[in-house]
């Protein structure tokens, strides 16, 4: 019969294969055309084996050693068991005098060599793990291939509790649920079971972030909460993830993560500026219709909406573009809305007693004689100068809660803050007192 290079490159030629596995044979066996594929069963991730019945030869099989023969026996057991110890993946090479018919393999089988390949470990791999077990992130392998194998390479990537590892060849759909979060590696994995895996992680209440880079992996990929392909795997794959690496590098995920942290917790930050003068306008809107309800006042509102563009330009929005450029590598902590919330809420409420403060001393001032103002429900100048005043700087404070705790950046954000509010109200002033308040029309009419 034909040598073993010839039955594995015609193999490879027949079944098209392009999977690692495939890469690393045709880089050592070649591709040829000697043996006529007569019918040809591509590799499976169910099945885990790839099968080409040859004219005149038979059928070849090529796979794992475990799922193509059901006793590889005591030798065989022991050359795979030694090799996957060492870290080696075991392929076996078999043979049937009979054909594929009706998409059926034949039972009949010998084994016909063992080929050993390894899994080379790229030198980034070791420090990306590690930069994952610092950030607190559970790192689990999630392999097709012999448990044990991918036990011995997770060691030595620095994956923690690697030793824990299971075959999920054969388990039922709860004792795959069973196993999710007590092991680590888990091997002999069939597409559906990679999407049960993910399901039971998100069920305990992680988040969870898949990789792959093949259609085997599409399942679990949509389960996940993040998933993220490669650019060198399938088409598939990249259509159904969030994120696709283009370098096909995992040590690129660090960075994914950095700024994925910068983004949220500086948004976090810049949304409490704004929801904080949302909530302001809300409940001082609540509190005009009271007023009028009530006869306290016959102010349709506190101020005009262009009142607050010292507050939205200094306070608002240049330190939000500014804060959201900071780099910000912190861990994300609590929920989103919450955190943005309990940032927002205080600031809103100092506003709303700032606008209070100003319109209830001119109000009840001016009712009692007492105030200088006399400008009660006028909306005059000097009522809208001390109230911006009292807005804008009320406002500051307010920054400052969300700007700590303080770093050099941020400390300098508040004092570029600081610097240019007060020199728009200083503006502002001169303007008044130089054409009048009656001229000045900027911040209302």
């Amino acid at each position: 019969g034909a040598n073993v290079s010839t039955i594995v490159g015609s193999m490879l030629t027949a079944t098209e294969d392009n999977n690692q596995t495939a890469i690393a044979l045709s880089n050592y066996f070649g591709r040829n055309r000697e043996l006529t594929a007569k019918v040809v069963m591509p590799f499976s991730s169910q099945k885990k084996l790839s099968a080409v019945t040859f004219e005149g030869y038979g059928t070849y099989f090529l796979g794992a050693p475990e799922f193509i023969l059901k006793d590889v026996g005591a030798k065989g057991q022991k050359i795979i068991n030694d090799n996957a110890k060492s870290g080696y993946r075991v392929i076996m090479l078999a043979h049937s005098p009979l054909e594929i018919k009706d998409d059926k393999l034949p039972a009949t089988r010998k084994a016909v060599a063992y080929i050993v390949i390894e899994d080379h470990i790229r030198p980034e791999a070791i420090d990306t793990i590690k930069w994952f077990k610092e950030n607190k992130v559970a790192v689990k392998v999630i392999s097709g291939d012999n448990p044990m194998t991918v036990s011995e390479v997770a060691k030595r990537v620095g994956v923690e509790n690697a030793e824990k590892y299971i075959s999920l060849d054969g388990l039922s759909n709860n004792e795959v649920r069973e196993a999710a979060n007590t092991y680590t590696v888990f091997g002999r994995v069939s597409p559906e079971q990679k999407r049960i895996l993910v399901k039971a992680m998100k069920a305990k209440g992680h988040t969870v972030a898949m990789t792959g880079d093949g259609v085997n992996d599409i399942l679990a990929l949509r389960e996940a909460d993040c998933s993220v392909a490669m650019a060198s795997g399938s088409e598939a794959a990249r259509n159904v993830s969030h994120l696709v690496l283009m370098d096909s590098n995992f040590s690129s995920m660090p960075e994914v993560v950095k700024e994925g942290r910068r983004v949220i917790n500086n948004i976090q930050n810049s949304s409490s500026l704004y929801l904080m003068k949302t909530f302001m306008s809300a409940v001082l809107s609540i509190l005009s219709v009271i007023f009028l309800y009530c006869n306290i006042s016959n102010d349709l509102y506190f101020f005009d909406t262009s009142n607050l563009l010292p507050l939205e330009m200094c306070i608002i929005g240049l330190p939000s573009v500014l804060l959201a450029f900071q780099p910000n590598k912190d861990l994300v902590e609590g929920h989103f809305m919450s955190n943005v919330f309990k940032k927002c809420i205080p600031g809103g409420v100092a506003l709303v007693v700032a606008v209070l403060a100003v319109y209830l001393y001119d109000l009840l001032g001016a009712g009692a004689g007492l105030s200088p103002l006399q400008l009660s429900g006028s909306f005059a100048g000097e009522y809208k100068t001390m109230l911006i005043v009292a807005v804008v700087y009320t406002g500051f404070m307010a920054l400052l809660v969300v700007c700590s705790p303080f770093d050099k950046y941020r400390g300098v954000v508040c004092l570029i803050t600081f610097f240019i509010a007060t020199l728009c109200l200083t503006g502002v002033v001169a303007l008044i007192n130089l054409i009048g308040i009656e001229q000045f029309q900027f911040f209302g009419k």
